[in-house]
């Protein structure tokens, strides 16, 4: 797996996590850098979640028949696609958001088991709600931040 982050310390914590490879979006050209790991072949998913600034890096990277996942788009939700790529190398894109109720209901359990464990960078109090919010603008969060009442 590859992950990518901005920041030396989000890198760090990405390969803690699992990743086996790491990019600095911030000073690496995420394509190249994929098709350098994949010695030029490229990935078979992307999960984009940023949007617009990295979409056409993230296109870039993928292989053919490669499928990209999109479930967010933090820095814009314009994007740009010269749709003969999608054809000729046989992507496909894929929107997801949350999921079912029945399916988000199966990932508590998952969590509850231990089976799965969220990511959460920090907890606050609701009343901080405006420092949680300053931290997600300034990218100085990894993972979720989580508001208790």
């Amino acid at each position: 797996m590859i992950a990518t982050a901005g920041s030396e310390v989000k890198l760090k914590r990405a390969k803690e996590l699992g990743a086996d490879e790491v990019i600095n979006h911030s000073t690496q050209d995420i394509a190249e850098e994929v098709k350098r790991l994949t010695h030029r072949r490229g990935v078979d998913v992307v999960f984009e979640h940023v949007g617009e600034a990295t979409w056409e890096k993230s296109l870039a990277s993928l292989a053919p028949t490669g499928r990209l996942v999109t479930c967010g788009a933090t820095t814009g939700s314009t994007a740009r696609l010269d749709i003969r790529f999608l054809f000729t190398r046989q992507w496909s894109i894929l929107g997801s958001f949350m999921g079912t109720r029945a399916e988000v209901r199966q990932v508590l359990k998952l969590v509850s088991e231990g089976k799965l464990r969220p990511v959460i960078d920090r907890t606050l109090p609701l009343k901080e709600a405006a420092v949680g919010h300053a931290l997600m603008e300034s990218r100085q969060h990894f993972g979720k931040i989580v508001l208790n009442p």
